[in-house]
């Protein structure tokens, strides 16, 4: 079935709510009954009655059903999109994914840098340096550099990556690209 019995349920509210009077309500609810038994297949008159009977029931009482219903029968909670959301098999695609991952590995362009260490009397230099490259106050900084080893900046060009490192080397600073 692709529509949930909540979103069932929710939209025979929403068009009760709409409906202004109940003689008016009540006519909408035998036309959906006249439509559904107009169909061309063929509906037994237990499921008719069973329709007629649902179709009575309040927003509350409607909810209570589907729990009983999902509960009885083991039906689990869907998130929204039902089974279409997730793939149902992954041979094929580990494979494209395998394939992909080789060439990236060989040709990588993007970095990770992550501060391993410093020299103690290099400390304050290396605090305005990750203070001006992050954007971070001073006390976050000093936070930063003390809590080492720490990536720094994720997802660096490699020319911008490498002029980090070797400003920070300069500094007397451990970066190291990953």
């Amino acid at each position: 079935m692709s529509l949930s019995y909540r979103y069932a349920a929710q939209c025979c509210a929403r068009q009760l709510r709409t409906t202004a009077t109940a003689p008016v309500r009540a006519a909408l609810v035998q036309q959906r009954i006249a439509r559904r038994h107009n169909s061309t297949e063929a509906v037994s008159p237990k499921i008719s009655g069973i329709v007629d009977q649902i179709s009575q029931l309040t927003l509350l009482e409607t909810a209570d059903l589907v729990a009983s219903l999902k509960s009885r029968l083991n039906i689990p909670d869907l998130p929204v999109g039902g089974f279409a959301a997730g793939p149902a098999f992954s041979g094929p695609a580990a494979v494209v994914e395998e394939e992909e991952a080789a060439p990236a590995a060989a040709e990588k362009t993007l970095f990770n840098l992550k501060l391993m260490s410093f020299e103690a009397g290099a400390k304050p230099k290396i605090i305005k340096e990750v203070k001006s490259l992050l954007g971070l106050s001073l006390v976050d900084s000093k936070k930063f550099v003390e809590s080492a080893p720490k990536i720094m900046k994720e997802s660096v060009p490699k020319e911008d990556a490498e002029k980090i490192v070797a400003t920070m080397k300069e500094l007397g600073a451990v970066v190291v690209l990953e």
